[in-house]
């Protein structure tokens, strides 16, 4: 079934070609698109979240942006629609279910439908203005700065609890996990935090 947020973007025949799709339901942490390699298929997200990551030669990893419902991935269209291998990967972060389109329609609906293109170029705005927020914050601002940030990004409002390993956090920061670790220990120990296997908590203010 469609997101409910596409049927409000694209054209009724190109709903009723997306209905026509395989869609899938994935497991967090399944691989959607492994870096290297040629783009064959294209997620539009249905519900859940998938993280793009790109991967130095160092084993260095950054998170460059989530694709959420109703969006999909503008570095794989755009690797697809040149011909070009992937130069980042993708998997799924919670219970995701998408809908798998053939690399060959990307261009197939750039003439076809208007709504497609609109819905590329604002996409394309949102992951540029996204990337240069990570140029701004990898720049200009320290690890302590913007640990703190992910941590209230991905705290909940309910339980204020959040399921990740350093290892993840430190990926996403594009920090080693020492450094993490180390920053995670100065909050507990500020009493703004309680750190578990696999969870944090936040118990005040940050």
């Amino acid at each position: 079934m469609l997101n409910k947020q596409f049927k409000l973007i694209f054209e009724k025949a190109l709903l009723e070609e997306l209905e026509e799709l395989q869609s899938t339901s994935l497991l967090p942490n399944s691989v959607l698109l492994k870096s290297g390699s040629y783009i064959k298929v294209i997620p539009l997200v249905i519900s859940g979240k998938i993280k793009v990551i790109k991967s130095s030669d160092s084993d260095k990893e950054i998170l460059l942006y989530h694709i959420m419902p109703a969006e999909s991935c503008i570095l794989s269209i755009t690797a697809s629609f040149n011909g070009e291998k992937s130069k980042v990967y993708a998997l799924t972060e919670t219970d995701t279910e998408i809908i798998i389109v053939p690399a060959t329609k990307i261009k197939e609906w750039m003439n076809k439908y208007a709504s497609w293109r609109t819905f590329l170029m604002k996409l394309y705005n949102e992951r540029l203005v996204e990337l240069l927020s990570i140029v701004d914050e990898v720049a200009f601002k320290n690890v302590d700065y913007r640990l703190i940030e992910r941590l209230k990004e991905k705290s909940d409002n309910n339980t204020q609890e959040i399921y990740i390993t350093h290892q993840q956090l430190a990926d996403e920061l594009g920090t080693a996990r020492e450094v993490v670790s180390r920053l995670l220990k100065k909050l507990e120990n500020e009493g703004k935090i309680e750190i578990s296997r696999g969870k944090i908590k936040i118990i005040a203010a940050l």
